[in-house]
């Protein structure tokens, strides 16, 4: 996903040079893994993607304010429960400093997010029923195979992106299942 996230953000936000990688190792610690299997890959996109781990706001804040204060910063901010608590303080403040970021959930597009790339919960969800319906017939939960995301959501909110000063491609508008405008 990590590289995925990436390829989209230099898609959208052609200056960006480096990238962060927001998560927070308490309710994340593998995060350091996918940064690790995206930095072994070899890429095609000159960007440097770094860690940037985050236990509380000040932290966002600092982090946030780091990659705006130079040009050619990007944020990934990586799906889990303490950025879900957080999204509205990363929203506004990737807006205040300018920082071009993606996120995990479409939801956070229509509040001011940049972009979103992640799986479908809708999809997720409806897929779960079969597994539901498996255990309650009598399946062992541990004998059950795990099902990975089959299908994934872009949206793009281009006011935002105006705001950012971006002009957005039209390739990558014409992926997007939502753009809002």
């Amino acid at each position: 996903m990590v590289g995925k996230w990436l390829e989209m953000l230099k898609e959208a936000a052609p200056g960006v040079a480096r990238a962060a990688l927001m998560f927070s190792p308490d309710t994340s610690p593998h995060y350091y893994v996918y940064l690790r299997s995206f930095e072994a890959e070899p890429r095609s996109i000159a960007v440097e993607v770094t860690a940037a781990p985050v236990r509380n706001t000040a932290e966002i804040e600092e982090a946030i304010a780091k990659l705006g204060r130079e040009p050619g910063g990007g944020l990934i901010v990586a799906p889990d429960a303490f950025t879900v608590l957080h999204h509205q303080l990363l929203i506004r403040l990737a807006q205040q400093h300018r920082v071009p970021a993606v996120y995990g959930f479409r939801a956070y597009v229509a509040l001011g997010a940049l972009m979103s790339y992640g799986p479908d919960p809708s999809d997720l969800f409806r897929r779960s029923a079969s597994y539901v319906d498996r255990i309650l017939k009598g399946a062992k939960p541990a004998d059950l195979p795990i099902q990975q995301p089959t299908k994934f959501e872009l949206a793009i909110n281009l006011e935002t992106a105006k705001a950012l000063g971006l002009q957005i491609p039209d390739r990558l508008l014409a992926l997007a299942d939502e753009v809002i405008e």
